[in-house]
């Protein structure tokens, strides 16, 4: 139950943050996990800095990569914004984050509310366990985080 969560996600919009608190309450209830150990960047962000400085940018930057090779897992939540053709774009930071984690050897546990969506392929091979749609991302509440088991998904890759 010492389990720590880096929770990598976008947090620019309401639905986004909502997104967040949703996962945080899931990842919450989790009997695998201490939920005063989910580090959530968006509640960490240098606010002693002015936003955008250099000081700012160098102060989040190395908080955010030190928690992230602190964690036994990282949760990233994909859904950002769609493309012209209608196909989910992950933000940047979450992808940079999971690379970080991925290269690590720290698991990756990807989240996607929206269901018909296409993932990139280098994000289809970098996790360990993939929720996909509403229904899905519920099981965030009883996931064995202690085991890590493998969950795959019918997402279509590109």
């Amino acid at each position: 139950m010492s389990n720590q969560i880096y929770l990598a996600a976008p947090f620019f919009s309401p639905v986004q943050k909502e997104h967040i608190q949703t996962v945080q309450k899931l990842l919450g209830q989790n009997p695998t996990l201490n939920a005063e150990k989910i580090f959530i960047p968006m509640e960490h962000q240098m606010e002693s800095e002015e936003f955008g400085s250099f000081r700012w940018q160098t102060g989040v930057f190395g908080s955010d990569m030190r928690q992230v090779h602190r964690a036994d897992a990282v949760v990233a939540i994909l859904d950002y914004k769609k493309d012209t053709d209608g196909i989910n774009q992950p933000d940047s930071g979450t992808i940079f984050e999971i690379g970080a984690a991925f290269e690590a050897n720290i698991p990756v546990i990807m989240v996607q509310f929206e269901h018909d969506q296409e993932l990139n392929l280098m994000l289809s091979r970098s996790y360990t366990a993939f929720f996909n749609g509403n229904d899905e991302i519920k099981k965030l509440a009883t996931y064995n985080f202690n085991d890590l088991p493998t969950i795959f998904s019918d997402v279509k890759v590109f």
